[in-house]
């Protein structure tokens, strides 16, 4: 079976200022899953990071990704599973999980919290990684 790579890129290319070559993409379609990338505050389509230093609006940009890309892949947000959110600051937890919450009101993800020292860039305070199975329609 071939996956479905959405939105393929290269590390070189969205991280100018530090040395990586990796081949990644933002979703990947196996069968009737779909794995996404670790979500930020940053516009898929310019790569501008949205938000600085503001979590909330940083997980709001983040669940907008959330939502397009599993658009692209074919599902909705309804069908996601699983849910993991990184916070650089556990004082960012309520707002946050405020966004996350209404984004995904009546949805019931499992749903795993981390805090973490750092992300991939200094600016971001929050990444929302999700799972989906689409189901039969």
């Amino acid at each position: 079976m071939t996956h479905t790579r959405i939105r393929p890129f290269n590390t070189r290319d969205t991280y100018p200022d530090q040395d990586l070559d990796n081949d990644l993409c933002q979703a990947v379609v196996a069968g009737n899953i779909v794995f996404l990338r670790g979500q930020v505050g940053q516009d898929l389509d310019t790569a501008q990071s949205v938000g600085i230093g503001d979590p909330a609006a940083q997980a709001e940009q983040a669940m907008r990704n959330v939502e397009q890309l599993l658009g692209e892949a074919g599902a909705r947000l309804d069908e996601i599973c699983k849910i993991v959110i990184y916070l650089t600051d556990p004082r960012h937890r309520q707002s946050v999980y405020r966004v996350v919450g209404r984004w995904l009101r009546g949805v019931h993800p499992v749903s795993t919290g981390l805090v973490v020292s750092a992300l991939a860039r200094p600016e971001w305070l929050v990444e929302i990684d999700a799972t989906a199975v689409i189901s039969e329609r």
